[in-house]
């Protein structure tokens, strides 16, 4: 093997490595948004990243937005959350 073939093995070596990288860390970034906006379904979210993984990232997109929904509360919470910041 000559020098420009090791050289060519190490390109692609660190290329496989990157895009395993960047694909896990998108399967990853739903979950991570959602647990650091305290969503109440931030496992779910994660999973659903996760599960996008074996599915192509075609339902990803979903995913992320449904990371970044607030999910409104109940009449009768909001008035209790009031009270209790008082």
């Amino acid at each position: 093997m000559s020098t420009l073939d090791i050289f060519a093995w190490i390109v692609l070596l660190v290329l496989v490595a990157s895009t395993v990288l960047v694909v896990v860390f998108t399967a990853m970034l739903p979950g991570m948004i959602a647990r650091s906006r305290n969503h109440p379904w931030a496992e779910a979210v994660s999973i659903g990243g996760w599960v996008t993984l074996f599915l192509g990232f075609v339902l990803w997109p979903v995913v992320l937005i449904w990371a970044y929904v607030d999910v409104p509360l109940p009449a009768g919470r909001a008035v209790d959350k009031v009270e209790a910041a008082r």
